[in-house]
């Protein structure tokens, strides 16, 4: 949620700022603003997109070399000019950009106000900066002291950026369960979210770990000390990503990209894994801590949104090929129940950016009381990937769009590398399934490459249908977690309301729906259950429903009870899931394009969910 940018070096600072705002406009999009240091703190914000942002400053005085900049997921306050960050303090000496939420902020305002501050917005954000400025100024201490002083009373999640009048060749940042990167150049430093706005111009960057506090002085090496002021040693690392890989290469929008770069992330999720001529499975993560994998008293998975459907599909794969017992929890819900977990257990976290908060703090849980934590993420270097013991990153590439696609491929490609390895250590599969299963999943970067080539009957579908209020999606065993993703999709981009259901537990309400203007999606490939699903869509028939099915080449039977068919490659019902979600990802991109709307940038939403 939110984006943060910052500059100090000798180039001018608008451009750079302005080009990463664009850049982490997936992470909100509510409002925009930059704070800039001449002779005073200039300070340019608006609600609404960065463009508007832009158009706002475009004859304004913006010659700086030092700047703060943010792009708003709104919390604290409605989508406005004022709420917009950065916020100044009450004596306008200081500016600050904040991702997170400050959880006792009421407290402090009350008694700041009995102080003799005034605010000018809503946020917990501006509340924080007249904490730091008043501990300043009646403390008598420099700003990082003052900063330390303050993280040290505030309950919540940041990640900080603050800009001073009085000492206009520093930045101060720190972070606590927000990610917070900082990029070292050529006698200049960036300062982000994450990392694309500052691969452009560096691959050489620091990552703020919790509770640190970073001093950085254009001209000299960066300062940390954690919030007692212990001196803390700054790690460097180096970038993986390209700068190819966060334009969009010629796609109208980076879902559309995303989606077809599928058959190469899917690749590249096997790379170094999978060996193509011997077939074996080999993952690093598993090896280190393969006793406790194979004797777990269990496995849970914590996840959210799309990474939640993909630990549902790993259910499937995992108590059906490694026979180990699997519970799917939702990282938003698992710590507040007091679940049961000890030492036998193994919690493995699924997300995309590697930064969810509310993963983060199941995690937390789960290693306090002695599982083994495993992390899945695509973000090199994210806070989960550093929280967990063990761990495979996807190696998808950057995902922009605000709808996961190629995330939710990568993650079941690593889950079904998992679940194959653990099930040939354990003898729970014969060598001969397990050798023809690794042989499919090597092909399957193909067959998603042939599933794309229905773009052109899915669009026609789509026009179809674009105008409907409501779509079911049904699917049974390993296709029902696909069911959900596919009802996520369409209504997170179109804001069609969509549900998914197990296809039998239609008849226990959902069937009460069902009439001439309801399509129904239903993926009915020629797997185990097939008979089974076909009698479900014989009793969506029956009353009239639109059916769209998802069904294996060849199939003549679902074909004539059907409206539409499109077809996938048959392969093992194991891996089912990797080719019946490419349909719905493009089905749910046409009709919110012919809808009007924005496709990467849906409403309300954000890509990295980094508040709670």
């Amino acid at each position: 949620m939110c984006g943060i940018v910052a500059y100090i070096g000798e180039k001018q600072a608008y451009p750079i700022i302005l080009k990463g705002l664009k850049r982490l406009e997936y992470r909100g999009y509510d409002s925009a603003g930059i704070a800039l240091l001449g002779d005073q703190i200039n300070l340019y914000k608006k609600a609404g997109k960065v463009s508007v942002l832009e158009a706002y400053a475009e004859n304004q005085d913006l010659n700086s070399t030092i700047g703060i900049g943010h792009t708003r997921w709104a919390t604290h306050g409605a989508p406005n000019d004022e709420n917009a960050h950065p916020h100044l303090s009450g004596d306008s000496e200081l500016a600050i950009i904040h991702n997170g939420i400050i959880e006792n902020y009421d407290s402090l305002k009350k008694e700041l106000t009995k102080r003799g501050h005034t605010f000018k917005s809503e946020t917990d954000t501006e509340v924080l900066i007249h904490l730091i400025e008043d501990i300043r100024t009646n403390e008598k201490v420099s700003l990082d002291t003052a900063v330390r002083i303050a993280l040290r009373e505030v309950v919540g999640a940041y990640a900080i950026v603050i800009l001073d009048k009085t000492n206009p060749d520093v930045l101060v940042a720190a972070r606590k369960s927000s990610p917070l990167v900082i990029g070292v150049g050529n006698n200049e430093y960036f300062i982000a979210s994450d990392a694309t706005p500052i691969i452009e111009y560096t691959k050489n960057v620091i990552y703020l770990e919790d509770e640190e506090v970073a001093i950085i002085e254009k001209g000299k090496e960066i300062k940390i000390t954690n919030i007692k002021n212990q001196a803390v040693t700054p790690y460097l690392h180096q970038l993986e990503m390209n700068l190819e890989a966060i334009e969009k290469g010629g796609y109208e929008h980076f879902m559309l990209k995303e989606i077809y770069e599928q058959p190469q992330s899917i690749r590249n999720s096997m790379l170094g894994r999978l060996n193509l001529e011997s077939g074996i499975v080999t993952m690093g993560g598993i090896e280190e801590f393969e006793s406790k994998f194979l004797n777990a008293n269990r496995i849970i998975f914590v996840a959210c949104g799309t990474s939640w459907h993909s630990a549902l599909v790993a259910e499937y794969m995992f108590e059906d090929l490694a026979r180990i017992p699997v519970e799917v929890e939702y990282a938003s819900e698992f710590r507040y129940r007091n679940p049961i977990i000890d030492e036998r257990d193994i919690v493995i976290a699924i997300s995309q950016s590697g930064e969810t908060a509310d993963t983060l703090a199941a995690l937390e849980l789960a290693k306090e009381k002695g599982a083994t934590i495993y992390g899945i993420c695509n973000v090199v270097g994210s806070s989960i990937s550093r929280a967990t013991d063990a761990g495979s990153y996807t190696h998808a590439g950057p995902e922009i769009g605000v709808a996961s696609t190629k995330a939710f491929t990568a993650q079941i490609t690593i889950l079904a590398l998992m679940a194959l390895s653990l099930a040939n250590k354990k003898g729970t599969i014969s060598k001969t399934r397990y050798h023809a299963l690794v042989s499919q999943l090597k092909c399957i970067p193909e067959m998603v490459e042939k599933v794309l080539k229905t773009n052109d009957q899915i669009k026609y579908i789509a026009d179809l249908y674009k105008d409907v209020s409501n779509f079911l999606y049904l699917g049974r065993g390993y296709n029902f977690p696909v069911a959900l993703e596919g009802a996520l999709k369409l209504k997170e981009i179109s804001y069609i309301h969509a549900e998914g259901y197990p296809a039998a537990e239609m008849k226990h309400g959902p069937i009460a729906l069902i009439d001439e203007n309801m399509p129904v999606v239903v993926i009915a490939t020629k797997v185990s259950n097939y008979p089974k699903v076909v009698s479900n869509i014989q009793e969506i028939k029956a009353r009239n429903g639109n059916i769209i099915a998802i069904v294996t080449e060849g199939d003549v039977e679902v074909k004539e009870m059907s409206q539409f068919t499109i077809e996938i490659p048959l392969v093992d019902e194991f891996l089912d899931p990797l080719l019946t979600v490419i349909p719905l990802q493009l089905l749910s991109y046409h009709i919110a394009v012919m809808r009007g709307c924005n496709v990467d940038q849906p409403r309300n939403l954000a890509k990295s969910v980094t508040v709670e």
